[in-house]
């Protein structure tokens, strides 16, 4: 019996031992993905009060700060029983909860918006959703609704009937939804007052924009999809920003006169109610003006200050109010080289800097219960992390209140003393501290297990390596093989992105390595990433390196990763390949054009071919228009250098993509054609710009499989 027991365990050991990943478990949409992905506690605080409150699949329980016991408060069951009796309907799970106070929780579910107090058992809000309804806009203050259908705007309280606030107008006029193609932080298109007696929302008329062919090929005849598709140099929608009155039922313009092709982005309320600020941006987007309007009649009322900047400047965030301030509000800005926050009054008058040193403000967070500090997310410790600061309104004083290294996300107590912090780290999954807001270490709340303990997984590792001038660090990632053995020669597989708004390498778990990357690992190979000049979190300089020369020095960045691969004993140096998807795809065939002698394989996907058919908002602010930088448009476009391709490459796109159009790669591989050069080349029918769903475990076979036949 001891001997069939030994044999048991020495089975399922080596079973553990020799576990692999496969793509189901390391790709978003396949089966088993969620079983690798490490999920932290749902843990809150409980509205204004300095309790903890937990949810658990389908209960909830609360913790007092300093006690680690926890007390059962309501389940599915309890909360069924009040929305039941107030005539709703029954839910199959716990939502996801917010708590308004100690007693009051509000969520959302499929049929509409609840305010619930468990201690009354009663049933505070409902507003109802609309059947067909999206970018739905909640105002509590007057339990009321914005919404859209199709391109018009609805207003809706409670069950009462939906109204129509804007529409009717022909398919190329959009009411309430996002415009300027999600650019300059705009991620809505409707805007409640504080009061919510007013909404404000976008208008864009698209009349004067190409129409840009997408075909369906799921129906019986192809179908032609026609979209608005503003491409580089060409003619842009025009916005405006319509006032509506709750209770008188009509709409005002704000009088933002000429000229008409222009940005009007970061739209945010007076606390008063009274007066709407604008930041317009001018087509060439090196010119912003924070303008103020009154918001009964439209009427502008002045501009608050103004920022201009050689390259461009690109306005993130609305001005933020602070509390019972008489009007000052913090307006974030690169314009001393680095995000930082500045405090000006309600007439436009800076006040002082807020922050300020050669770091990134990342993200801002919220004030205390007194108006008195400020949180923010920043880079102060280095671009590879993340940590929070309380800052000190009067003074600028700034306290570190994350103490552990690594990549943060924080939720803040309501008068600020005590924040919880779950982060993660090269070697720590997930990790969820409770501090008080002064730094200090309360107790550990959860640590999630490495999620991959019975797999073995290669090495990551983190580098940092030097522009070719010697002027900026580059970070950059390195994942070895399972098994490595330095007297071994290994291929090299380059993960690429490069492009403005990302950063691919931080100090978080795995590095930030993505599963394929482990996956490719476990195969033999190493896994490379370096974040170029270009990229966010390294200040303006870094970032703003590019303008008019798209894929100059991301590439001369890229090489200084390949030299450092290259100086390498164990990297097989005649096995470099590259893959990346959008600016990664640029990226890709541009490595591989410059440096043919270098990338034996390559994949690319929704590559970035031709920037003149790349939209405006993108495009120009980093080429400005094809008329204005003809030497950098023809330097960037990947159709003058097909000749240039050597190695195996494979392109692949979506057919029906928005955002890349398939224009951009089939002209590639007409060029390719003309000039006899061999590619390989793959569509995905019915995909937009990315292949998501369980689609994506082909898309990275496919990949995969490329790369295992020839690297």
């Amino acid at each position: 019996m001891k001997k069939i027991f030994l044999m048991m365990v020495l089975v399922s050991s080596m079973i553990s031992m020799n576990a692999q990943l496969t793509l189901e478990d390391v790709i978003h949409g396949g089966k088993t993905f969620f079983n690798y992905y490490p999920r932290a506690v749902n843990v809150k605080f409980k509205g204004d009060a300095n309790v903890l409150v937990y949810q658990r699949r389908d209960s909830v329980f609360t913790q007092a700060i300093n006690n680690t016991k926890q007390t059962f408060l309501f389940d599915l069951s309890m909360l069924n029983e009040i929305l039941l009796a107030d005539g709703h309907t029954k839910l199959t799970r716990l939502p996801s909860l917010s708590w308004e106070n100690t007693d009051v929780i509000a969520f959302a579910t499929g049929n509409g918006f609840y305010s619930v107090d468990i201690s009354e058992k009663s049933v505070n809000m409902f507003v109802e959703r609309e059947k067909g309804g999206a970018n739905y806009d909640l105002q509590k203050a007057n339990a009321r609704v914005a919404f859209t259908k199709g391109n018009d705007l609805f207003v809706k309280a409670g069950k009462d009937k939906a109204v129509r606030v804007a529409g009717g107008v022909g398919e190329d006029i959009i009411f309430g939804q996002t415009v300027h193609r999600n650019e300059f932080g705009i991620n809505k298109g409707t805007f409640w007052s504080p009061n919510g007696d007013y909404l404000a929302f976008y208008r864009e008329d698209n009349s004067m924009v190409s129409d840009y062919p997408l075909v369906n090929v799921s129906e019986r005849v192809a179908k032609l999809e026609n979209i608005k598709y503003p491409m580089a140099g060409m003619a842009s929608h025009q916005v405006q920003v319509g006032i509506y009155n709750i209770a008188t039922q009509s709409t005002v313009y704000l009088k933002t006169a000429e000229p008409k092709d222009r940005f009007f982005t970061n739209v945010c309320w007076t606390p008063d109610n009274k007066f709407i600020l604008i930041a317009e941006l001018n087509r060439g987007q090196n010119h912003m003006q924070l303008k103020k309007y009154e918001a009964a009649t439209g009427e502008y009322v002045s501009t608050l200050f103004e920022e201009k900047d050689d390259r461009w400047t690109e306005p993130q965030h609305p001005a933020l109010f602070i509390p019972k301030k008489k009007g000052d509000f913090i307006w974030q800005s690169q314009k001393d080289g680095f995000n930082h926050l500045y405090v000006y009054t309600q007439n436009g008058q800076l006040k002082k800097q807020l922050t300020k040193g050669n770091w990134e403000v990342t993200n801002v967070l919220g004030f205390d219960k007194a108006n008195k500090y400020l949180f923010i997310e920043s880079t102060k410790d280095g671009a590879l992390e993340r940590h929070v600061y309380k800052v000190n309104l009067a003074s600028g004083k700034m306290n570190r209140v994350t103490n552990e290294a690594g990549v943060h996300r924080v939720k803040i107590s309501k008068d600020g003393r005590y924040v919880l912090s779950t982060f993660s780290s090269l070697n720590v999954a997930s990790k969820t501290n409770l501090n008080d807001s002064k730094g200090r270490f309360i107790r550990t709340i959860e640590t999630l297990e490495n999620p991959y303990k019975d797999i073995e997984t290669g090495k990551v590792e983190l580098v940092k390596l030097k522009t070719k001038d010697g002027q900026f660090d580059l970070n950059a990632r390195m994942v070895l093989p399972v098994n490595f053995d330095a007297a071994k020669k290994y291929p090299v597989i380059v993960y690429v992105y490069g492009g403005p708004h990302s950063q691919m390498v931080k100090n978080r778990w795995m590095g930030g390595a993505r599963g394929w990357q482990l996956y490719m690992a476990q195969k033999g190979y190493i896994a490379f990433t370096l974040d170029n000049r270009g990229t966010s979190g390294r200040g303006k300089e870094f970032a703003q390196a590019i303008h008019r020369q798209l894929g100059q020095l991301e590439v001369e960045d890229q090489m200084q990763g390949i030299e450092y691969l290259q100086s390498l004993p164990y990297v097989d140096t005649d096995r470099i390949g590259v893959h990346g998807w959008s600016y990664g795809g640029f990226m890709t065939i541009t490595m591989m054009t410059q440096h043919p002698e270098v990338f034996k394989t390559g994949v690319a996907g929704g590559p970035v071919i031709d920037w003149k058919y790349y939209e405006i908002m993108y495009g120009e602010r980093y080429m400005d228009r094809p008329d204005e930088n003809p030497e950098g448009y023809a330097q960037a476009n990947l159709n003058n250098h097909v000749k240039d391709l050597e190695g195996r490459l494979l392109v692949i796109h979506g057919a029906i993509d928005p955002v890349v159009v398939w224009q951009h790669s089939l002209t590639f591989v007409r060029e390719c054609v003309k000039n006899g050069v061999q590619l390989d080349y793959f569509a995905y029918p019915r995909h937009e710009h990315n292949v998501l769903g369980h689609d994506r475990i082909h898309l990275m076979e496919k990949v995969t499989r490329y790369f295992e036949d020839f690297l």
